[in-house]
């Protein structure tokens, strides 16, 4: 199969969708690797890795599209990239097609076939190729959120961590999965106190095991919500609902009773955001402030430490690539959980989720395979 890595051209996108590493598994497997010239050179892989790993330079974004068939990147298609799309392409990327209709019209009307990582399942349930990024997003959102609390960023001058005699700073993480328990591990390292809610028992129940009290693990009820948002330094949204619409949580009237120079850092900005007055914002010009809070919604944190990024996302999508490029969509009638990641196919919707955001009907994707 003819596999194309096109050079990311989201703002601020560091990251590259295949190593050489990767690309000469896939040359090594039968298979002709193309990618675009300087693809990986953010994430430090030059023209010659590839070169040496078997795979063909491209110059453009029109040559590679026209001769691959398989289309592996990071992020979701660009507004350039939206007429290149056609019926013969398979794409396997990020999607997050709740956050935009205007992205999912564009890709039903291409008449690709568009396999996102983000909804991908493994025989758990679980989500494997999101995992390495928002393993990445839990600990940049920590990071950053301590960044912006410095008075020289705006932020109200606390340190996460305190000192002997100055109380740590106060951390609320909503929602404990993969993201909120990677932020949750980082602000812990970092001194801080740390509140995680979330709705699902076995979930607190798993990272109170873990973190044995030094975690304050609590059932998400609005009121507590609340309560816990008008003390909290910094706030971590990472709730996510496969494929749809984050949910709003806190809204704009509570951020408003919140201490001037706090600090939200939306990680759910790319479905949509859970803070009604999240909007998106770049590596470039990361932060604004409204109510007097500062907001931090990067809509690809993880590109911040690109080259980590890249390596974590090829070896967790390597090995779906190689089953897409040896069987085609063969291998997503036979694994349900790989077919959890078809969003469209044939110009219909095929996730639940996504649907779901758009007020429409799933097709269901093994009528169409």
């Amino acid at each position: 199969m003819h596999i194309g890595v096109p050079k990311e051209i989201k703002v601020g996108e560091n990251r590259v969708a295949l190593t050489p590493a990767g690309a000469a598994e896939l040359h090594s497997a039968g298979h002709d690797v193309y990618v675009m010239r300087g693809a990986g050179v953010a994430a430090g892989f030059n023209d010659a890795q590839y070169q040496l790993a078997g795979a063909q330079l491209c110059d453009s974004l029109v040559d590679l599209y026209s001769v691959a068939e398989l289309i592996i990147k990071v992020k979701e298609p660009q507004v350039q990239e939206y007429t290149l799309l056609t019926a013969r392409h398979c794409l396997f990327t990020y999607l997050h097609l709740a956050a935009s209709r205007a992205l999912t019209d564009a890709l039903l009307a291409s008449g690709a076939t568009c396999i996102a990582y983000e909804t991908l399942t493994d025989a758990q349930g679980r989500l494997p190729l999101l995992a390495p990024m928002s393993e990445i997003a839990g600990r940049v959102a920590v990071q950053a959120g301590a960044h912006h609390l410095e008075a020289a960023q705006g932020g109200k001058g606390v340190l996460l961590g305190g000192i002997p005699g100055v109380a740590p700073a106060n951390v609320l993480i909503l929602g404990g999965g993969v993201v909120g328990a990677n932020a949750a591990a980082m602000a812990v390292g970092l001194g801080a106190q740390v509140r995680v809610m979330d709705k699902s028992i076995a979930r607190l129940r798993q990272l109170d095991d873990l973190w044995r009290g030094r975690v304050l693990c609590e059932y998400a009820v609005q009121e507590k919500v609340n309560e816990y948002a008008r003390a909290a330094d910094l706030i971590i949204g990472s709730v996510l609902n496969t494929g749809a619409s984050a949910p709003r949580l806190i809204d704009r009237a509570l951020i408003r009773t919140m201490e001037p120079g706090s600090v939200l850092v939306d990680v759910a900005i790319d479905q949509g955001g859970c803070f009604e007055s999240s909007r998106a914002t770049t590596h470039q010009q990361p932060t604004y402030v409204e109510e007097g809070v500062i907001h931090y919604c990067v809509a690809n944190i993880p590109s911040a430490v690109g080259r980590t990024a890249t390596l974590g996302l090829t070896n967790a999508t390597l090995a779906y690539v190689l089953r897409l490029a040896n069987e085609g969509l063969a291998c997503l009638k036979a694994d349900s959980g790989f077919r959890a990641g078809l969003n469209i196919c044939r110009g219909q919707l095929t996730h639940a989720g996504v649907a779901q955001s758009f007020g429409v009907t799933a097709v269901d994707p093994l009528s169409l395979l």
